[in-house]
């Protein structure tokens, strides 16, 4: 190594210091030219540059307790010249061929963000940075948000946060996330026996109480039976800072308290004790702290808590469309804010909100608009207004915006009929209204039928206000009162047909009815436009249930949004239709059939599958 080499690594060194990597409380630790990370040097055991099948290393190796399966590299070379070959093929001698190098060792498991940084001046340094997602053939140049390299150093964060931009990196941890709340799932059910609807808030709770510091700092060393009380005291720690009244604190605390006694999360019984001889609970927290904390504090706009929820539904005895959960998934709560095109300015309401996904949604899109502090406190504090009437799942929900620094003073317990709820809701005077409404079983009840929340929700908005909701499809193809009751005093503005297995593994066919609330149907005298989105482009898979296996969603997206805000009107995809209470709120009622687009293996099928029709009709 020469000695203007040393220099470019003293520049980087000195660089790195100023961006706050060498503080000793931030989790980050910096190698050079070796690792004690046992994955790091089998990976690179056979990686030195010369080709001759000899262990080698990178200038520097950064790696963070934050993501462990997230990882920095650093090349360097003085001159400039030497910054990169014109194949990057030329390792020995280029700072970009040889971070290259080592990256394609290291990528067999783990993400890396690999830097090359060339000149021997700090006014006079070249870098360029590559991103390499775990398990992936490709890599490709980093960019920041709006699409330009980056060329100069950064802080850890910065890396890792537009490292959460690339879809191949955003789907892999998705991956592993699902992977994780299975393999969480069998480990709960296995040595601790909480129940199915705890579990979500086992998840919940401890990613709140990793928030304390004293907590995250201390649990590791607390014994068995003592982890318990710190975990609640944590919480109700956290609660307090978060300013919510003492009524609704006292709601959210109680879900909690069942873990906090739980007996096989405490002192472990002889058997357990061989096995965990800290404990279970200790255990989970681990597994929670080193494979979803960063979710939490990256990637803001992912609903982990619902996620965690959604995924052990799957496992809870029972019929979970009898019990009428839904979740919204997650692309479809971005859809919504979209279709609703949320503002800053917006106030933005959900009557059932569940795990709070499209309060975060909209809180995403809000603050993707914000350009100060105030405005972005404002949005957090003033802006989302949620009501839920699961005192579990109000928790989880609050739980989720507190998560995310604010948003949670504005959640209610309770019914979102409740006299009490309405009239303060009312108050904050909604403009937007986001919903996906318990789905009944029973159509005699009145009360429990999806048509009547809808209703309830445009009620609670200011005129002219846009409501979304999604709901059962058969609940806009039969006739209902409730249909003519929400024509009396809003309008219905469009109705889109989505995927049948939108919520798989529950198969209930949806569609999204948008709504003008308090100008009635019949004064706008309005077409409705009506559009047929059966395919998003997700496809079932094993153990993942559906998934965008081929990024074909963004595309998909931005073009029902452009059809739909254009009322754009296209044969075998969408129309534009008068309608009233006693006409069926679907496309395929009013859809033109696009011959064009027929092939001639669609056509001999449609035969057949008459041909069969009617040959089993006159058996």
């Amino acid at each position: 190594m020469s000695k203007n080499e040393r220099i470019t690594e003293n520049i980087v060194r000195d660089n790195l210091r100023d961006l706050d990597y060498y503080n000793p409380d931030n989790g980050i630790t910096i190698e050079e030219q070796k690792s004690e990370i046992i994955k790091v040097k089998n990976l690179l055991s056979k990686a030195s540059k010369n080709s001759k099948g000899n262990i080698g290393y990178p200038e520097f190796i950064i790696s963070n307790k934050l993501d462990p399966n997230f990882i920095i590299i650093i090349e360097c070379k003085s001159d400039i010249k030497k910054h990169e070959s014109q194949n990057y093929d030329r390792p020995v001698g280029f700072a970009v061929d040889g971070v290259i190098h080592y990256a394609k060792h290291l990528s067999k498991k783990y993400t890396v963000l690999a830097i090359a940084v060339s000149g021997y001046s700090k006014d006079n340094l070249k870098i360029s940075t590559f991103l390499f997602p775990s398990e992936q053939d490709s890599y490709r140049n980093l960019v920041n948000e709006h699409g330009l390299e980056i060329e100069m150093l950064l802080k850890f964060e910065d890396y890792y946060r537009l490292a959460s931009f690339d879809p191949e990196v955003s789907k892999k941890r998705y991956s592993d996330l699902i992977s994780f709340s299975r393999e969480l799932h069998e480990f709960i059910w296995a040595k601790a026996k909480v129940s199915e609807e705890d579990k979500p808030l086992l998840v919940s709770g401890t990613l709140i109480a990793l928030m304390n510091d004293a907590f995250q700092k201390s649990y590791k060393y607390l014994n068995a039976e003592d982890v318990q009380e710190a975990w609640i005291n944590a919480i109700k720690k956290e609660l307090n800072k978060a300013e919510i009244q003492q009524g609704k604190k006292d709601t959210m605390i109680q879900p909690y308290t069942t873990i906090a006694v739980h007996p096989n999360l405490g002192k472990p019984d002889s058997r357990t004790e061989k096995e965990y001889p800290d404990g279970v609970f200790k255990e989970v927290i681990d597994r929670i702290n080193d494979n979803v904390w960063p979710f939490i504090s990256i990637y803001h706009d992912f609903d982990v808590v619902g996620q965690f929820y959604g995924e052990f539904l799957k496992y809870t005895a029972g019929d979970k469309k009898a019990l009428g959960i839904v979740l919204t998934p997650k692309h479809i709560a971005e859809l919504f804010s979209l279709i609703a095109n949320v503002q800053k300015t917006d106030v933005v309401l959900d009557i059932c909100a569940g795990t709070g996904g499209f309060l975060i949604s909209a809180m995403q899109q809000m603050l993707k608009q914000a350009v100060t502090d105030d405005e972005r406190i404002d949005i957090k504090r003033n802006r989302l207004i949620g009501v839920e009437n699961s005192p579990k799942m109000f928790s989880l929900a609050a739980s989720n915006m507190i998560l995310r620094g604010d948003g949670k003073a504005n959640l209610h317990q309770g019914s979102c009929f409740d006299n009490a709820i309405t009239s303060a809701i009312k108050k904050t005077k909604p403009t937007i209204g986001l919903l996906n409404p318990p789905y009944s079983q029973a159509k005699s009840d009145v009360e429990l039928h999806e048509l009547y929340f809808v209703k309830h929700m445009l009620d609670l908005l200011q005129k002219g206000a846009t409501g979304v909701a999604i709901i059962p499809m058969n609940t806009v193809i039969s006739p209902h009162s409730a249909k003519e009751e929400l024509l009396k005093k809003h309008t219905l503005l469009a109705v889109m047909t989505m995927p049948i297995e939108l919520f798989y593994p529950v198969g209930a066919p949806t569609c999204i009815v948008v709504f003008e609330a308090h100008i009635p149907h019949k004064t706008s005298n309005k077409k409705t436009w009506f559009g047929y989105w059966r395919e998003d482009g997700f496809e079932k898979t094993k153990h993942l249930g559906r998934v965008d296996l081929n990024n074909r969603w963004a595309g998909i997206r931005d073009y029902w949004i452009e059809q739909y805000r254009n009322k754009e009107v296209k044969a075998g995809e969408s129309v534009m239709e008068y309608v009233t209470s006693n006409d069926e709120w679907v496309a395929e009622a009013y859809l033109q059939t696009d011959y064009s687009k027929i092939t001639e293996d669609e056509f001999a099928k449609v035969v057949k599958d008459y041909s069969v029709f009617k040959m089993l009709n006159k058996l």
